[in-house]
């Protein structure tokens, strides 16, 4: 026989879309938010996001060689997650705080579970929630120095922020506290806050690339936002005002957390009422960490929460056989 079949293992309809792509697409939606950080507080916050991704990278090619890991060519997941873990840190935390974030989140959260795809929570959030309970002070000190006039160097080392002298406070803990806050300034991200969740305006726009190129569902977001903002205008302490409600959409990591960490493909249901479950849980235990939670944030907590019951949340939404679960006829 001249033609030979090929007979191969299921699925039989292939992609060309393969994790390193999807992991390049999701570097590059991120790429505007991280860049503006890098803008907004200087060299240092530069030095942080490369200490991240440098460390994750590091840290799963040693385990690999380590346990003897065979190669299968390299996905990019381990720069996703450090890039990520970076932009959910402050630019003015020491050098060893990102460092040690990343040997947590791909050692400890990824690999100790079976590497990509086995990993039970989001390896970025899981690690800075480590972060934030072994050196909160640390992780939630947001003081920019005021430069002086005419002193370029400092500006360069600490970015735009300081030519006002931003104060430690983050613009969700000082609506809490009653200050007046620029929603202007909240939106295009002239704030305190992380290195890559101060800019909504450059977070939608990297989230509208992933979209675009269907990398994430509009599923999971949508929910998350829209239960949020109910769950905040029945509880929120000025209702269903809607300055106040553009405000903490915002504010602090949601828009990052929502359309960058709750869609993570191994953390999240699989099914469309399971995304849409999650993304309602998570909107609403948001609401609950800020509304009654000893902080202003919450966003890592509920998602890392969210993630523990994916499993669960897949078994009551997965789809039934055509035909099982009916009656038998008598």
């Amino acid at each position: 026989m001249k033609e030979k079949l090929n007979v191969s293992a299921s699925p039989h309809i292939r992609s060309r879309e393969t994790t390193a792509v999807i992991m390049r697409d999701v570097m590059i939606a991120l790429a505007p938010a991280a860049l503006f950080g890098v803008y907004q507080f200087g060299l240092r916050a530069l030095v942080i996001l490369a200490l991240s991704v440098t460390s994750c990278v590091l840290a799963e090619y040693i385990y690999k060689r380590l346990m003897k890991i065979p190669g299968g060519g390299y996905e990019c997941s381990a720069m996703v997650t450090g890039l990520l873990l970076g932009m959910n840190l402050p630019a003015g935390v020491p050098y060893w705080i990102p460092v040690l974030g990343g040997v947590f989140a791909i050692i400890v959260v990824k690999m100790l579970f079976g590497g990509l795809g086995q990993n039970f929570m989001n390896p970025a959030l899981a690690a800075r929630c480590f972060l934030l309970l072994s050196a909160g002070k640390t992780m939630t000190a947001f003081a920019v120095e005021k430069i002086e006039a005419g002193n370029a160097a400092q500006l360069i080392l600490s970015g735009a922020a300081g030519l006002d002298g931003l104060s430690s406070a983050t613009p969700l803990a000082a609506i809490r506290a009653g200050e007046s806050v620029s929603l202007f300034d909240m939106f295009f991200g002239f704030t305190g806050g992380t290195i890559g969740e101060t800019s909504a305006f450059l977070l939608l726009l990297g989230a509208a690339y992933l979209l675009v190129r269907r990398v994430i569902s509009i599923r999971i977001p949508a929910a998350y936002l829209l239960s949020f903002v109910v769950f905040m205008g029945l509880f929120g302490e000025y209702g269903f005002d809607a300055e106040y409600l553009a405000m903490q959409l915002c504010g602090g990591g949601l828009m990052l957390g929502a359309f960058f960490m709750a869609t993570d493909y191994v953390t999240s249901p699989i099914t469309k009422n399971g995304k849409l479950i999650f993304g309602i849980f998570l909107g609403v235990l948001t609401g609950i960490f800020r509304v009654y939670g000893g902080s202003a944030e919450g966003v890592s907590y509920a998602i890392i929460t969210g993630n523990i019951l994916v499993p669960l949340i897949e078994k009551v939404t997965f789809p039934k056989s055509f035909g099982k679960g009916g009656k038998a006829n008598v």
